[in-house]
């Protein structure tokens, strides 16, 4: 028999293990079935016991969370009620899997008896993300108290990949059955005793012998990982082509134009690639991996790796490496210089602003101590053009499945966990798939975070592709570039965020120079007929 205090008491032990554990943000969507999860981290939160962030969004809620979980690199619960708010959860579920964040989803749901007769709001929720999980479990308020307990624990620990496993996203799936909040006074979490593990392993490093022409190759990366590549390149004197989000773009050690080089001479001499982190910015950078006599090392601390091409011979925690002829490096670097200066000048031949001219500002402005965010498509795109700096910035994308959907909330949760001014550039598409996730509460913590919208009205990267071509212009407006025409400031107005319009080079950098400290949105027009005669310039060797 289902005592009638289970549920709330279900709730209250879940959050309190959950607290043992380390987890201190929790993002809530409310609803009824989560009603004992709703007054127990509200409660917890007026106790100080925990950071609570509410959204009446549940995709939303997923990016946050996701945000929260990469600006910290700890676990961040998200809790919804039952039915399709717990669908809407997936495109962040499956972002967190493939770029490996210790997301955890608490999902309210119906007691498993009614599941399948046409209860209401009720569905198969422990299945919605199969094959994104790194752990999952249905939590029944009639188990033993130290059952929940140790549900939360397993499920913390495998998401963060403390046991050696593979970090992720988890799931608990809790059964909720009536009354769910009658017979509780005292709503605060109960104390839980947190489950530890040993140190990890010190990797030894695998010492690569000989002398091919190396490249280290950086893809999206956390601090450490992108650390590590500008360590190896630096020790062996080995070009290093860093993209955006690797934290490893900087001025002495990584090449500005990479990604340029790769598809010309020099690229086609690389006879052995160390990978660190996940690569998938740009073609040139595919077809290094899967070509044939390319020998490609994967340096990895996850469960997992990337090969993209299926050509990785060894896969190891570490590496060193034999110095590489000076004459190699010497070549990489001097033919940078060259393309750098052809970038500078095609995009300075006129005074109109373009995606990879904004994006080179924004690079530029965002301080060391600060964050700086990037969409996708063609905004970290644009940023891969861009000087690296010696003292870059920590930089965060979400490349795992490299969507637009969920950027402001990404970014509004690395903002929030980081606790420094943050910058977002993005797209106008990005922005507005997003635009809901301005919609923060008057109750709710507020970002210090510049959202500056590359606004070319459309989706401008499909004009540098095969679907830019002459032959599918009668089609592209409609169903590629897809303009909405949208009045982007008023929008974010409409959400109640200050926001302007900056038409030129000079009211950009003046607005990029101001102190970040509060949400703010910017919105810049640049020029979109003309983007892939430039992308064709650029890539002109």
């Amino acid at each position: 028999m289902i005592q009638r205090s289970e549920s709330a008491q279900c709730a209250r032990t879940l959050v309190g293990q959950l607290l043992a554990q380390g987890v201190t943000d929790f993002v809530l969507a409310p609803g009824s079935r989560s009603a004992p999860f709703a007054l127990c981290l509200e409660a917890s939160a007026r106790a100080g016991l925990l950071r609570l962030h509410v959204r009446v969004d549940e995709r939303a809620a997923g990016f946050l969370a996701l945000g929260l979980a990469k600006g910290s690199g700890r676990s961040v619960a998200v809790v919804t009620t039952s039915g399709t708010a717990v669908g809407n959860l997936t495109p962040a579920v499956m972002e967190a899997h493939h770029s490996a964040v210790p997301l955890l989803v608490i999902s309210a749901d119906r007691p498993s008896w009614v599941v399948g007769f046409g209860a209401n709001q009720t569905t198969e929720q422990g299945g919605l993300f199969t094959g994104f999980l790194t752990y999952t479990a249905r939590v029944q308020a009639g188990a033993p108290a130290q059952a929940w307990a140790a549900q939360a624990a397993r499920a913390v620990l495998l998401a963060e990949g403390a046991t050696g496993g593979r970090r992720g996203p988890a799931q608990l799936n809790v059964e909720l059955p009536e009354p769910l909040v009658e017979g509780v006074v005292d709503w605060t979490a109960l104390p839980g005793a947190p489950v530890r593990t040993g140190p990890p392993d010190q990797p030894v490093p695998v010492h690569l012998p000989g002398t091919p022409r190396t490249l280290v190759l950086c893809g999206d990366a956390d601090y450490e990982t992108g650390r590590a590549a500008v360590s190896l390149a630096e020790a062996a004197g080995l070009p290093l082509v860093a993209e955006p989000s690797s934290n490893a773009r900087l001025a002495v050690a990584s090449l500005a134009t990479g990604r340029l080089l790769l598809a010309g001479e020099l690229g086609a001499q690389v006879e052995r690639v160390v990978v660190f982190g996940r690569p998938t910015l740009s073609r040139p950078v595919n077809a290094l991996l899967a070509r044939a006599g390319v020998e490609v090392v994967v340096v990895t601390q996850r469960a997992d790796f990337v090969d993209p091409g299926w050509r990785a011979g060894l896969v190891a925690k570490a590496v060193s490496a034999e110095p590489g002829p000076a004459q190699w490096l010497q070549a990489w670097r001097r033919a940078d210089i060259e393309r750098s200066a052809k970038v500078a000048a095609a995009l300075s031949e006129d005074d109109r602003l373009t995606g990879p001219g904004l994006a080179a500002a924004v690079v530029a402005a965002v301080l060391p101590d600060q964050v700086l965010c990037l969409g996708n498509s063609n905004a970290i795109r644009d940023a891969d053009l861009a000087p690296p700096r010696p003292e870059p910035p920590l930089v965060f994308a979400n490349r795992g499945l490299s969507g637009i959907d969920g950027t402001v909330a990404t970014a509004i949760g690395i903002a929030l966990a980081t606790g420094a001014p943050t910058t977002l550039l993005c797209g106008d598409l990005s922005f507005v798939h997003d635009a809901s996730a301005l919609a923060i509460g008057p109750t709710e913590p507020r970002p210090a975070l510049r959202i500056v919208i590359a606004d070319d009205d459309g989706g401008s990267i499909f004009a540098t592709l095969e679907y830019g071509k002459d032959e599918f212009a009668a089609a592209f407006e409609r169903v590629f570039a897809t303009p909405i025409g949208l009045d982007l400031v008023a929008l974010a107005a409409g959400y109640g965020v200050s926001a302007r319009r900056l038409v030129s080079a000079a009211e950009v950098a003046a607005a990029l120079a101001e102190p970040v400290a509060d949400l703010e949105v910017l919105v810049v027009p640049v020029d979109r007929t003309g983007r892939a005669a430039l992308a064709q310039q650029l890539n002109q060797p």
